[in-house]
C-alpha cells in the first residue's frame, strides 16, 4: 500500500510539475517542456515489395520499419561528449507517449554522477511520425548545443535551435527555419558551424553553408548534383570529409557508386583524395571524387560511417546490396570498409548481414584497432531492418576481422541504427547509442547505450517518475 501511495504522489506532483512548467513557458518561451521518459519513435515506411521467393506480397516486411529513434545514418553528429562537464549529449526521436508522434528530443548522460535528467522537448513536429525529421547536433566552443531538426523535402522546413545557456537542456531560442534535410553540423572554433546537408531540388541534392556564432548564414551552396546523392560525414581538427553515392535516374532505390570529398577551409574550396582542388558542384558521375564505381558490379550502396585513421586516411563504412527490396533476393548484404592508403583504395569485407538499412558506426583507435558495432545478426524479425548487435574488431587495417562480441542476444525486438559518440574517450560509458523497435508490427522502442567494448549494455528509463534516473544494466539471455 505504501508503494501506491508513494506512487500516486509522484503521479500528481509530475502533473503539478508540468503545469508549474506549462506556466512559466508562457512567460518564457525559451524554456522548453520535459517529458517523463525516454521514448523512441516507431514507424513504418509502408513500401512492401513482390519478391520472388515470396509467399506472400509482404512475406519480408516492409522497406524498413521499427524503432527508428537514431535514424538516420545521415543525421550525423547525434551525440557529443562534452569533457570540461563530463556529459554526453544526445537527440532522438521521441514519441509523443509512445505513439506515432514525433517529438524531437534532447538530452544527456551525466558520467559523474550516473544518470540522466527528464528528457527536453527541443521542437514538437505537430503530428509528423515520420523520423527523417529526427535531429542533428553540434557543440560550439562556448559550449551551447545546436539542434538541428530535420525537415522532409519541401513540405516540411528544418528548424534550428540553439541553448540559451552553454550545457544547458532547459532553454532553447529558435535561430531559424530553413530548407535543410539530413543535417550535418561541425562546430569550427573560431569561424562557426559549417553545416553539410540534402536539398530537394527535384532530387536529392548535397549543399553546405557556414552559420557564423550569431546564427546569421549567407546562401547555400550546391557541393553535388548527379541525379541524387546522400552523404555521411565527421570532422578532425578543422578538416571536414564526406563519403557519398549518386541516385542514377534519381531514385533513392537505385543508390550505387561511391564519391569522397574533403576541406579544409570550411568549404571554400572542395579537394579529392589527393588534395586536388575540385571544382563544384559535382554533376558528372566521372569526376575525381570518385571511390569505387559500384555500379559496374550492379551493386547498391548503403553509407553506415566515415573516420579518418592514425595517418589521417579515410576509413568508410558501407553496406552493399544486390537488391533494394528486403529479404534474401538482396543478399549477400555485405559490410564493407574502404580505406586510401600508399595512392589507393583498398577494399576489404567484414560480415554479411540481413537488411540493407543495418547500420553501425567504425572506430580506429590509437593502438591500430578497427572496431566496428551494429546489427550485424539475425534480429527475431529476420528480413527486417536492424537485428542483434555484435562487435567486430581487425588488428590489420581491415583486410581481417573477428567477431568479438554479440553485444545483443535473444531479444524480442530488433536492435537498429547503432551510432557513435563524437568525442567520446576510449573508455567512455557511453560511446554509441540506438533503439530497439519490432520490425513487424507496431511496438514500444526503447533507446540503449554502451561503452566501445559492448560489454555493458544500459538501457534509457522508457517512464521515470521523478526528475533523473539511472539508466539499468540490461543482461541478455546467453
Amino acid at each position: 500500500m505504501r508503494r501506491g501511495i508513494l506512487r500516486g504522489v509522484a503521479i500528481v506532483g509530475a502533473v503539478l510539475l508540468g503545469w508549474v512548467t506549462s506556466s512559466r513557458a508562457a512567460d518564457d518561451p525559451t524554456l522548453k517542456p520535459k517529458d517523463t521518459g525516454y521514448r523512441g519513435i516507431w514507424f513504418t515506411l509502408g513500401q512492401y515489395s513482390d519478391a520472388p521467393y515470396a509467399k506472400s506480397f509482404w512475406a519480408y516486411g516492409d522497406k524498413y520499419s521499427g524503432g527508428l529513434g537514431t535514424y538516420t545514418a545521415k543525421h550525423v553528429p547525434i551525440a557529443v561528449y562534452a569533457p570540461k562537464v563530463k556529459k554526453t549529449f544526445f537527440c532522438y526521436g521521441g514519441s509523443k507517449g509512445g505513439k506515432r508522434y514525433l517529438l524531437n528530443m534532447i538530452s544527456y548522460y551525466d558520467h559523474v554522477n550516473d544518470r540522466v535528467p527528464r528528457p527536453t522537448i527541443v521542437h514538437d513536429k505537430g503530428g509528423v511520425d515520420d523520423p527523417h525529421d529526427d535531429s542533428s547536433l553540434a557543440l560550439d566552443e562556448q559550449g551551447r548545443l545546436w539542434v538541428y531538426v530535420a525537415g522532409r523535402g519541401r513540405r516540411r522546413p528544418g528548424f534550428v535551435y540553439r541553448s540559451v545557456k552553454p550545457y544547458d537542456i532547459d532553454r532553447f531560442e529558435r535561430i531559424s527555419s530553413d530548407e535543410i534535410c539530413y543535417p550535418q553540423p561541425f562546430a569550427i572554433p573560431g569561424v562557426g558551424i559549417v553545416e553539410l546537408f540534402t536539398k530537394y531540388t527535384g532530387v536529392r541534392e548535397l549543399y553546405w553553408n557556414v552559420r557564423r556564432p550569431d546564427g546569421s548564414r549567407a546562401e547555400d551552396q550546391k557541393l553535388a548534383g548527379m541525379e541524387g546523392q546522400y552523404q555521411t560525414s565527421c570532422v578532425r581538427d578543422g578538416r571536414i570529409v564526406t563519403a557519398f553515392n549518386r541516385h542514377p535516374k534519381g531514385h533513392p532505390d537505385n543508390r550505387t557508386d561511391l564519391y569522397f570529398l574533403q576541406t579544409r577551409d570550411c568549404g571554400k574550396s572542395w579537394q579529392d583524395i589527393d588534395g586536388r582542388t575540385v571544382k563544384t558542384p559535382l554533376v558528372d558521375p566521372k569526376n575525381p571524387a570518385l571511390v569505387k564505381a559500384y555500379s559496374a558490379d550492379r551493386r547498391l550502396v548503403y553509407l553506415n560511417s566515415i573516420t579518418l585513421d592514425n595517418q589521417g586516411n579515410p576509413v568508410i563504412l558501407v553496406v552493399t546490396s544486390s537488391d533494394h527490396r528486403p529479404g534474401p533476393q538482396g543478399d549477400p548484404r555485405t559490410w564493407e570498409v574502404l580505406q586510401h592508403k600508399d595512392g589507393k583504395w583498398n577494399v576489404h569485407p567484414v560480415t554479411h548481414s540481413t537488411h540493407n538499412y543495418d547500420t553501425g558506426p567504425i572506430w580506429v583507435e590509437a593502438d591500430g584497432t578497427w572496431r566496428i558495432m551494429g546489427p550485424t545478426e539475425p534480429g527475431p524479425q529476420r528480413w527486417g531492418g536492424g537485428g542483434e548487435v555484435a562487435v567486430w574488431t581487425s588488428g590489420d587495417e581491415g583486410r581481417t576481422w573477428t567477431k568479438v562480441r554479440d553485444v545483443t542476444r535473444k531479444s524480442p525486438r530488433n536492435h537498429s541504427y547503432v551510432r557513435k559518440v563524437f568525442g567520446a574517450p576510449p573508455d567512455s560509458a557511453f560511446a554509441a547509442l540506438w533503439a530497439d523497435g519490432h520490425a513487424d508490427k507496431l511496438s514500444v522502442s526503447r533507446l540503449y547505450f554502451t561503452n566501445r567494448e559492448g560489454s555493458r549494455v544500459r538501457r534509457l528509463p522508457y517512464d521515470m517518475e521523478g526528475d533523473w534516473a539511472t539508466p539499468e544494466v540490461v543482461t541478455f539471455p546467453q
